[in-house]
């Protein structure tokens, strides 16, 4: 890949390469391959080799860990911009499929280790990722075990509004929005432990309540965002 398909990079000023010069920007796009996959593909299995990271440029990717019964848990998202792989690990943790069609910038993970041990800005940002994501979990956690269904739903339609924004240069929440939602309500359910019926529950009530407006099957406009943002408590 060449400087100038990064020059065109869609999320160039947000992933993790941005810390990059132009010449180390150059090295790294001669690692680099681009790959595009459509929603429901699997770009990574649970328990295989690790062998690919990538910065994610656009799309939503869904994380999932199997139960012991054999169910299925999404335990996080990823969004553009994102990393996603891990490095130094020789097995990857958790399934990662697409939720929408989806591209990606890929590395072979072993060069891409060695070129962030020559590079230590990126190998720092990469951490301070990896720590922002442990909190993100340990407050997802939180979210499961003590908010009510309303403050759940609230606060995940308050966390993909401010994602959406940000793909489109418009970071924060302002006060009207309006964003697609990247999932179905079945995996709004699956992401917040709840049934398909308590979200849209949910959600319909926060229409009647004048906060938010929905069109179509997922189509979300936000009306009230500080009216939200009180329904969401700790989001």
């Amino acid at each position: 890949m060449s400087i100038d398909v990064c020059a065109g990079c869609p999320v160039r000023d947000r992933a993790l390469c941005r810390c990059l010069g132009d010449e180390e920007r150059v090295a790294l796009a001669g690692l680099c391959q681009r790959r595009r996959v459509a929603a429901g593909e699997t770009v990574m299995w649970a328990g295989e080799d690790s062998r690919i990271c990538a910065n994610l440029l656009s799309g939503v990717l869904k994380a999932v860990a199997a139960t012991a019964d054999g169910r299925e848990q999404i335990v996080g998202l990823s969004y553009p911009a994102d990393f996603v792989g891990e490095p130094y690990a020789a097995e990857i943790g958790f399934t990662i499929t697409a939720l929408t069609d989806a591209e990606l910038c890929t590395f072979q993970r072993r060069p891409f280790e060695r070129f962030l041990e020559q590079h230590a800005r990126m190998g720092n940002l990469l951490l301070q990722r990896t720590l922002k994501a442990l909190s993100e979990a340990r407050a997802r956690m939180l979210t499961l075990a003590r908010l009510s269904a309303g403050e759940k739903v609230a606060g995940l339609l308050l966390d993909m509004a401010v994602r959406a924004g940000a793909s489109t240069g418009r970071p924060g929440l302002e006060e009207r929005v309006t964003f697609e939602l990247p999932m179905t309500r079945g995996h709004m359910a699956d992401v917040l432990g709840m049934t398909i019926e308590t979200v849209s529950r949910q959600l319909t009530k926060l229409k009647g309540a004048g906060v938010i407006v929905l069109s179509g099957a997922r189509t979300v406009t936000i009306v009230d965002a500080r009216g939200l943002r009180r329904r969401a408590v700790a989001a």
